[in-house]
Formats: C-alpha cells, structure tokens, sequence
C-alpha cells in the first residue's frame, strides 16, 4: 500500500511506501498521528503549513459490514485544534481499493484564486495509482448538486467523488468535505470543523477517484477475516437497533428525536429547554409516516455506501411525490427544526438541501441559526427566514460570512451570552444538564462539542451496554473516556459508529470486530488492545491541541448551562472541573 503525497504548489505527487510505524494505522488513527507529526500546531488552518488527510479505516475496502467510512484530518479553522471527521461513502473502498492508505494533501498554490480536481485512477502498465491535475474553474462557485452530476457526466458511473461546497471556497469555519451517496448525490459529509475549508485553501476542488484495476485490500489472514465478519454481521443482524426492519431502518436516526425529547434532554429554542411540543411532527416516525402516505406505500432506509447493513439513510419527498432530500438526520432535523422552533418537515428537508448544496455542516448551521434567533435577528420558527440565511451564506454576503463563520463567531457579533459551543465548535442534539456523561464529552474531546467522540447516549438514554442514570453526574467521567478511547478505535477501523449498538450488547460482535481488523494487519490485539490503542490516538491529538494553545483549560461548558436550570428537569450542569480534569489526565 501507499500514502499519496499531493504537493499543490507545483500540483505534483509521489507515491511513499507505508512505514512501519503507520503498518497498524487506519481511518482516525492515521490522520491524527500524520497531523501531530507533520502540521505545526500554531499554523494558521488555511495557509501553507496545515495539511490536509484522507485515510479509509483499516478494514475499509474488505466485505466488512458497514465500513466504508473515510477519515478527514487536519487542523481545524474552527477549533484551531486537531480535526478528525468521517463519513461514509464509496469513495472511501474506492480509495482502499486503488491500494492507498492516506492522502495527504500539502502546500498552497501561489494564485488562490484557481481552482483544480484531482482524477485519481489505477495505472496498470505501471501498476501503481496515478493523479492526473486538471483545472475546476467550470466548478467553483456553484451549487454541488450542480457540480456533481457534471463531473459524473465526465468520469463516468464509476467515479467517486469528493470535493467542497462555496463554503470552503468561502472560507468558512463551518464548511464541510462533501461526498457521493450511493445515488451519486452530493450528501455525505465530513461536516465538522471546517475542513472544506482547508480543502479549498489548497485550490482543490475536488478528488476524483476510480478503482477500476486496482488491486484491492490485501487480508492477511482470510479465514480470520471472515470468521470476524460473520460474528459481527450476526451481531448487526439481531440487535433491536441495527437489525432489518429494526429502528435505524425503519425511522433512520431521527428515532431519537422523540426519545430525548421524552427524556428531557432534546435541545430548543437555542438550548433554552430540554423539550419541544412540536418533536413529534419532525421525528423518524413522522418521516415514515410523511412517505407512506405522499408515496402510497411503506418505504424502508437505504445504504449511504457500499456494504452498510444498517441502512438508517432516509429519502424525504416533497407533496408532489418528488425526492425532496436524503437524509433528514436526527441532528440535521434537530438542529434545523427543534433548535430553531421549526416543526416543518419540509421546511428542515429544504435547509438540509441547502447545507447539502452549499457545504454546509448541518449542526453548525442549525446552532447558528438558533443564536441568531436568540440575538432577534429572526424570530424562533421562522422557516422562511432560516432559508433566507442559509442563502446568505451561500452567496458569501457580508452577513452570510459571518454565519458561515459559525456559531461561537455568530454569538460574538450579535452579543449572545447562551452560545452553546466547546473550544469553538457547536454542541449536536443532546444537552448537556439532562445527559451529563455525554456532556462530559463535549467538554473533554478532543474535537470540541462533539457527540460521536464518545457516545454515552448508548447507556445513558438507550439502556444499551448497561444503563446509567442521564442526571447524575457520578461515575460519568470514567464512562466517556472508556467510550472516547473505544470510539477512536472504531473511527480507526473504518467502520461506522452505529456498530457500537450491537458490540456494547453482543460480545461476540465486539470480537468480530478486533479480528477483522487483525485478519487485514496481520496483528494480534486483544479485546483488552481496543482502549489501550484508542487512549494513544487520543493522547497525540490531545498533545497536539495542547501544543496549539488549547490545554485543560478549555475543557468547560459554557457559563450559562452552569447557572441557568434546563426544563422540564431544571438541572445545571454541575460536574465538577476536577472530574473533567480526569478524564485525559487517565488516559
């Protein structure tokens, strides 16, 4: 295998062989360990120095089930610390496949105002990949659902594509690296952080990429491989949550909008309630319920990429029976719909196409919002309104920039003291007083508020992998840094975060998953390796923001969720700073 090297000053590559050191390093574990070795942590995000990682998880590519996500690596415009976001995709296997193990993508173009794609195929005469640079001019500045079918147009149905919205072009903190869905649209995201930001910074537009006669992913041990899968499958198979005709298939992940709101926990009206009267019109049942009735039959969840098992990929269609959107996801819905007082399904099915267009993270866009209703800018369930704002930001007008900016940004301008935001990114759909463990984790990771960091809901809200008390505080530090470590094994291995439904339940499912990944590295880790490998990832991502300034010091809630009781529970959060102080200092 290799790591691509792309120099985008001279738009030259070379292709590196994997060293040792990065033989046993896949997905979120290869993107932060090149990022803490090779960005210097006070770079600016989006000049010269700061560099840009794409890496397939490490059984990505294989017959695994549900793994084809891509890592995204760099320094953050947003945090100013280090960024991992993945999604799932088939550019991610398409990559693997060509027989890469990361992208890096350095330096900057003197003109910053040319733009180029990269088409990324497989040179069998020489065999090895080759990158072809062609200028992308004809595709900037444009609406990505415009974009991509132009470039399928070109490249044919076998091409992958990743690439940033006008939001990156922009400048954005709040922008996103966009990729293909199984339909070729333009809706999966790498959305946290900024990063298509940083991909616009380098003057590349996209990456194009076709496996067409490339080698594929060597196993090392085939018939541990597949006794790994078939354990995991199984697992995936039965689990009440990930099953077929289960919850994620059947309502997709906004399931969870009438759980937490039961549960108190859901954000509203700008994090000023745990409730929200009007959670039922945007829940995963009422999407299922919406279809069936504007489509005349029942419509179950598909895959967004190749092998997904899952399926909790939903498609909303409009009163005319036309496709609208895919997907309303729990934190698209809330963030768009809850967070801002909307209960319009089609009015959240449009924003979502919006930020789809634009490259636009939905959960920094829906926060946004939601203080810029707060500062009276529009009133709380102004569906029109939203639309309007998020034009702004697609036409880059001098209010649409700072909106673009993001949320802690936005709640500066406008003098908002609620902002709900953690080292400068936005918090996702669970607050924090009603759910402490995962309050625990957006103040400690990492990454800023961020749920999929270490993700408590599981016993907390869900009662999966035991069950927890959501309003206690007690015992919750040690549960998000077990959770932090396992999930950054798991963002290492490629496979989407939802397994852990069934690995937290199914024990044989948990193993399934350390011998897939052993079978592809030929390794030897134990079930006892996942933490030890996951707490050392985390160790030099949080050295690396240490190293940028962002030390313990940073690890906080803002002061109003400390002194403001949330309804209906009137609970503060009141985890004491040494508690959170724990967390990395256990590691």
């Amino acid at each position: 295998m290799w790591i691509v090297r792309v120099d985008m000053s001279d738009r030259s590559y070379r292709l590196q062989d994997v060293s040792a050191a990065y033989k046993l390093l896949g997905g979120r574990g290869l993107t932060s360990t090149i990022v803490s070795e090779e960005v210097p942590p006070l770079c600016h995000p989006l000049g010269p120095n700061n560099k840009l990682v794409f890496a397939p998880g490490i059984v990505t590519g294989t017959s695994a089930a549900t793994s084809a996500r891509i890592s995204v690596g760099g320094k953050s415009p947003l945090t100013g610390g280090i960024k991992e976001a993945n999604a799932g995709s088939s550019w991610a296997p398409a990559v693997a496949n060509l027989g890469i193990k990361a992208i890096v993508v350095e330096g900057q173009p003197k003109d910053k105002d040319k733009y180029w794609l990269i088409h990324l195929t497989w040179d069998a005469q020489a065999g090895k990949p080759k990158l072809e640079f062609l200028p992308a001019d004809e595709y900037t500045g444009k609406d990505l659902y415009e974009v991509f079918p132009k470039l399928y147009a070109r490249f044919g149905v076998k091409a992958n594509i990743a690439a940033c919205g006008v939001a990156g072009e922009y400048g954005y903190g709040n922008s996103g690296v966009c990729f293909n869905d199984m339909h070729q649209a333009p809706t999966r995201y790498s959305g946290r952080g900024g990063l298509g930001s940083v991909m616009a910074s380098k003057g590349l537009k996209a990456i194009v990429a076709d496996a067409t006669g490339g080698p594929g992913v060597t196993i090392v041990d085939k018939a541990l491989f597949d006794q790994g899968r078939k354990k995991l499958a199984d697992a995936l198979r039965s689990h009440a949550i990930t099953k077929p005709k289960g919850g994620l298939n059947s309502y997709g992940t906004a399931i969870l909008i009438n759980i937490l709101n039961e549960a108190g926990g859901l954000p509203t009206r700008n994090f000023s309630s745990g409730r929200f009267e009007g959670a039922a019109k945007i829940a995963g049942e009422a999407i299922f319920e919406g279809n069936k009735q504007r489509l005349g039959k029942e419509l179950y969840n598909h895959a967004c990429s190749p092998g997904c098992i899952i399926q909790c990929s939903n498609t909303w269609y409009g009163k005319d029976g036309k496709e609208q959107v895919s997907c309303q996801e729990y934190e698209s819905v809330w963030s768009l719909g809850a967070n801002c007082g909307i209960d319009d399904l089609d009015v959240t099915g449009e924003l979502i196409r919006l930020c789809n267009a634009y490259g636009l993270d939905t959960i920094e866009a829906g926060t946004t919002l939601g203080v810029a209703m707060a500062a009276g800018v529009i009133p709380f369930g102004d569906g029109k309104g939203a639309i309007k704002l998020l034009h702004e930001m697609g036409k880059g007008t001098p209010q649409g920039r700072i909106l673009g900016a993001g949320t802690a940004t936005t709640g500066r301008v406008y003098g908002v003291t609620n902002v709900p935001v953690v080292k400068g990114q936005s918090m996702p759909a669970y607050e924090p007083r009603a759910v402490k463990g995962i309050g625990i984790t957006y103040a400690t990771s990492t990454m800023g508020a961020d749920h999929t960091a270490g993700y408590t809901i599981c016993p907390e809200i869900l009662s999966v992998g035991g069950k927890a008390d959501p309003l206690s505080p007690e015992g919750k530090a040690a549960l998000s840094r077990a959770f932090q470590a396992t999930t950054a094994f798991i963002d290492s291995t490629g496979h989407c975060l939802f397994i852990a439904f069934a690995i937290l339940d199914i024990p044989s499912g948990f193993e399934g998953m350390v011998e897939e990944a052993n079978a592809v590295l030929g390794a030897n880790w134990t079930g006892d390796d996942v933490v030890k490998v996951g707490s050392a990832i985390l160790k030099k991502e949080r050295a690396f923001n240490e190293a940028a300034g962002i030390g313990k010091e940073a690890d906080r809630m803002p002061e109003f969720m400390k002194l403001e009781p949330l309804p209906p529970h009137n609970q503060v959060f009141d985890v004491p700073d040494a508690a959170l102080d724990s967390v990395y200092g256990e590691l």
